[in-house]
């Protein structure tokens, strides 16, 4: 009888660098900061008709707990959407003020957003392909070039 504490199959999955911790922190970071910015910016410091507007926060709230379970399909489909919130900063910096100073930091957070993402993204890559290869050749799918 095989000893099933030895097993593969029963180790946890491996615990997060201090690299992998520290790009999430900053990914969680700049998407709580884009969150309290967007709610803030259409419902007090520049209103613009009812306040519909604040509904472009709900995609970071979605994303929020992938993020902190370290979810890759998060960190990648956000470091794609993020885009949306770069273009309407920079359609809205024109803007008389304060809405152009929100328009600005929304860039800004933004930008940060998206390096955290594409940093956790090829960090976890570059870990994964210094690992031994794994028995099962299908395993490494999305990380083999």
């Amino acid at each position: 009888m095989p000893n099933m504490v030895d097993s593969p199959a029963t180790e946890g999955p491996a615990a997060p660098d201090r690299v992998t911790l520290a790009i999430r922190a900053v990914a969680v970071a700049s998407a709580v900061a884009l969150i309290a910015l967007s709610i803030g910016w259409e419902l007090v410091w520049a209103r613009v008709g009812h306040g519909t507007l604040v509904l472009k926060a709900l995609p970071l709230v979605v994303a929020l707990p992938g993020l902190l379970k370290h979810r890759m399909y998060t960190y990648r489909w956000l470091s794609l959407a993020i885009w949306l919130y770069v273009a309407e900063g920079l359609v809205r910096v024109t803007d008389r003020s304060p809405a152009n100073g929100c328009a600005g930091a929304e860039m800004a957070w933004a930008i940060v957003l998206f390096v955290a993402c594409a940093a956790q993204v090829r960090w976890r890559h570059a870990v994964a392909r210094r690992l031994p290869p794994p028995d099962d050749r299908r395993a490494d799918a999305g990380t083999a070039h």
